[in-house]
């Protein structure tokens, strides 16, 4: 019976070993393709020119941008939907070929409601073939006041888009990129994030404009 024993013991630890060198690897595999903690994922190959683009305006990100986070490795965001002004269905992958800062708010968020004016502003600024301001509504209730807040506080230069489902934050949200509200996320032409902002900004003071000229900049 103790010569058994013994024979076991040193089969048993190898296998101990194999299996802890097999969990090993599979924490450095998660880790390599998700980043620390899960939360950086390793760039989409068609994101290289956003991972470009971000490194070359980093140095703008300061004063009233400054909790802007440029992108280390672009996502390739989801296919956002939502709906417009007259009900059509419309996606995120139908603004390809432009910048887009997509902007999620409510007017329950008083951030929100604070930053409207400016990207109302921005819009009008930066607003052409290529760069838009697409802010979209997430109330789930009372679903008509949204677009009288916008009339009642004269913002009329954004296009109105809401998802009354909040289901486009919880699609950014899935992938890290959305933690409150106001969300905002910078997206290149091929429907890669460039940066993201957790909380308002003054998207159309001097050192927002001078960033996003030079992000639209070809």
């Amino acid at each position: 019976m103790t010569e058994k024993t013994e024979d076991k013991r040193p089969i048993t630890r190898r296998l101990t070993l194999f299996a802890t060198a097999l969990a090993l690897a599979a924490i450095v595999g998660v880790a390599g393709v998700y980043g620390i903690g899960g939360l950086t994922r390793n760039g989409d190959p068609a994101c290289q020119p956003a991972t470009n683009l971000a490194k070359r305006v980093a140095p703008l990100v300061h004063g009233e941008i400054a909790a802007l986070k440029v992108a280390d490795s672009p996502l390739k965001l989801p296919d956002l939907k939502f709906r417009d002004a007259e009900g059509g269905e419309q996606s995120l992958s139908d603004w390809r070929g432009r910048t887009v800062l997509v902007n999620l708010w409510a007017t329950w968020c008083v951030p929100c409601r604070e930053e409207m004016p400016a990207l109302d502003a921005l819009q009008a600024k930066l607003g052409s073939d290529d760069f838009q301001v697409v802010a979209i509504n997430i109330d789930t209730r009372n679903t008509d006041k949204p677009r009288q807040w916008l009339k009642d506080n004269g913002i009329h230069t954004l296009g109105y888009y809401a998802d009354h489902s909040a289901a486009v934050f919880q699609d950014l949200k899935a992938i890290g990129r959305a933690f409150g509200m106001p969300t905002t996320v910078l997206v290149d032409p091929a429907g890669c994030e460039i940066a993201s902002l957790a909380g308002p900004a003054e998207w159309a003071g001097s050192d927002a404009l001078k960033f996003l000229q030079a992000v639209v900049k070809k």
